[in-house]
């Protein structure tokens, strides 16, 4: 290996490219396992952020199960998820561009079972399930109607399309996780109502389903500010869930009309609803329980014999575990470590030996720049502790010179009610291996430390996630790892609104990237949809009772106090923070004449999906943090226009 080169911090060629991090990247989702084999889902960057069925058969083979020109993907709640049902040889699914579910046969074509909306893609489906005899489907709909009312509700349809669905469930504002009994007479299912999102209260019902109907139904838990998580049957006909109410999302099951705790633990079995589908827990056929559990920021797995409530660990190499299932011999999980991307995986419980099925990247990275991130715990505000993943500048080819300390990006996650994960994310190791720090912040709020870290961000958003990521900046200036004079914030949907607030409430930053970010709360709380049309109440305040807390909080009524360069990512189709949200900031940044750069994309929702999107958007950021601090990365870049930057 010859001698590293010396070479400023932002100046270090890498191998981590955007054309690499897009390559045979696949976002990898919801394994479902059926008799004519394991299915799961692949959002692929290189075709558009198409969403695919994908099947692996018995003899190991796999292949798309749906056509290139369908996209698996509901938009029930925006964020989807649930998007597909297996059911011996016939798959069901949500088309993205009409909404329609449809059924195919495998090897036949996908024909629609769900009628014509009369508004487009106004109505929704996700979450479904098939009864034991495969003659129905029961599942979440979403019906938009042209007044701009949204209704939500559980319905039953025959699987083969004769007639339309029939609503066996309403009156709450949202319903999840309709889940059939082995024997198909039971049916079990959550439910909520405004101003409460599902992590802050929801219940689970269980009713008898008879002829189509569901009759006597009952509350088995939930309410009263708890929080329900996954609702199971286990193959004797007893229903799991998880619940939060003793302060950590724990594992249950019903006992004799009782609420029966296995394994308790200050741990966390659940994670926030964000999307349908998601599974934590399956069951093997010597009756124990596998499931993931979250400490410290890190995920595991364990093995829970229920009636001894003992848990087991289960030692696997990987430290960010989602989506498990079981068909009672193995498991089968989305997996990923601090040095491995995420890949699909099979798992025997009995020997631990771990199979990778599919791998979420096909790039190989070798290890000398891969920077393995130190979980912070550090102090903030009140005498309180909030933590972070913290990554250092590394690459095996350069080195800086002696004297010169790194620029920092500091990270905040979406949610904000959700984490960061320690897993292989190249879009940071882009960062890292070009010479930047990396802290990525879970501040107040975040998931995976109990509820009442949870429920430190409840009022004051905007606030303790700004004094966390600035705290986060100071504690690593002050320990003399970073430059104090190149620190950028960073982050996208809620962090983008934790981005342009700590841009413009703190000093501490000198930059900053805002991907779809919230500049205007009292818009996002008149103008968003349904699913988070309150979840400001708890976050922020009642609406419009607080609205001079919301004024307050706003970026972009604040703009007399932002005074350093921000650039600003926005998806043109996004109708959960709409790009009026952007365009505003832009004006008003224009104003100002401070630095500033937009970049919007066509056709991209809430989030990127396209390659061509990714790379853009990565490669421009890198290009503005090179103007406004004066440095000149390796890549050949094409240039962003940005306004004001003259003099500086």
């Amino acid at each position: 290996m010859s001698a590293a080169k010396t070479r400023p911090y932002g100046e270090w060629q890498s191998p981590i490219t955007t054309e690499a991090i897009v390559a045979g990247s696949l976002r990898l989702s919801e394994p479902m396992v059926a008799t004519s084999g394991l299915y799961w889902l692949e959002g692929r960057a290189q075709e558009g952020g198409r969403t695919v069925v994908v099947r692996r058969a018995p003899d190991g083979a796999i292949a798309d199960v749906t056509p290139p020109d369908f996209n698996a993907r509901t938009r029930v709640h925006e964020y989807g998820g649930g998007s597909y049902v297996v059911h011996g040889e016939e798959v069901y699914f949500s088309n993205f561009s009409d909404q329609r579910l449809y059924r195919q046969q495998l090897g036949g074509e996908p024909e629609p079972i769900t009628p014509e909306p009369e508004v487009p893609a106004g109505l929704r489906y996700a979450d479904a399930r098939v009864t034991p005899d495969g003659a129905t489907l029961i599942c979440v709909r979403e019906r938009h109607h042209p007044d701009g009312r949204v209704d939500n509700e559980l319905v039953a349809l025959p699987s083969d399309g004769s007639a339309a669905p029939r609503v066996i469930a309403a009156g709450h504002d949202f319903y999840s996780s309709p889940r059939l009994a082995p024997d198909g007479a039971r049916l079990a299912w959550l439910s909520w109502d405004h101003p409460n999102m599902p992590w802050d209260e929801s219940t689970l019902s269980v009713a008898t389903y008879v002829d189509g109907e569901l009759r006597d139904a009952r509350r088995v838990a939930g309410g009263d500010g708890e929080s329900i998580y996954q609702p199971e049957w286990a193959p004797d006909g007893t229903l799991y869930f998880v619940s939060d109410r003793t302060g950590w999302w724990n594992l249950y099951r019903e006992r004799a009309g009782q609420a029966e705790g296995l394994a308790p633990l200050e741990a966390e079995f659940g994670e926030p609803q964000w999307a349908f589908g998601m599974s934590r827990y399956g069951f093997l056929d010597d009756g124990e329980l596998a499931a993931i559990y979250t400490q410290g920021g890190f995920d595991q797995l364990g093995l829970i014999e229920p009636d001894s409530h003992r848990l087991r660990p289960l030692a696997i190499p990987y430290s960010a575990l989602s989506s498990l299932v079981s068909d009672g011999q193995k498991l089968y999980l989305i997996a990923a470590s601090t040095t491995r991307s995420s890949s699909l995986v099979a798992v025997d419980p009995a020997s631990g030996v771990v199979e990778v099925l599919r791998r979420g990247s096909s790039v190989e990275i070798a290890p000398g720049y891969i920077s393995e991130p130190e979980a912070l715990d550090f102090p903030t505000e009140a005498g309180l502790t909030a933590h972070a993943l913290y990554y250092r500048p590394r690459n095996q080819d350069f080195t800086a010179p002696a004297a010169e300390l790194p620029p920092l990006l500091v990270l905040s996650h979406g949610g904000p009610t959700g984490a960061t994960s320690p897993r292989l994310n190249l879009g940071i190791q882009f960062w890292t291996s070009r010479g930047f720090a990396v802290v990525d912040v879970n501040y107040r709020g975040s998931t995976g430390y109990g509820r009442a870290y949870r429920e430190q961000l409840k009022g004051v958003w905007g606030l303790a996630d700004v004094e966390d990521c600035a705290n986060a900046a100071r504690y690593l200036s002050a320990r003399g790892e970073v430059d104090p004079d190149r620190i950028a914030i960073r982050g996208g949907s809620a962090g983008g609104y934790t981005t342009l607030c700590a841009l413009t409430f703190t000093d501490v930053f000198t930059a900053g990237a805002s991907h779809f970010g919230v500049s205007d709360l009292e818009t996002l709380a008149t103008d968003t949809h349904k699913f988070e049309s309150r979840y400001l109440d708890g976050l922020v305040g009642p609406y419009p009772e607080a609205r001079e807390t919301y004024l307050d909080r706003s970026p972009i009524h604040a703009t007399s106090r932002l005074s350093c360069p921000v650039i600003l990512f926005q998806g043109l189709e996004d109708k959960v923070v709409p790009p009026a949200q952007a365009e505003q900031m832009v004006d008003a940044l224009d104003e100002k004449r401070l630095p500033h750069a937009y970049v919007a994309f066509e056709g991209e929702g809430h989030g990127f999906r396209r390659a061509e999107n990714i790379q853009r958007a990565l490669e421009a950021e890198l290009y503005f943090y090179g103007q406004v601090w004066g440095f000149t990365p390796a890549d050949a870049i094409e240039p962003v226009a940005i306004a004001h930057l003259e003099g500086r």
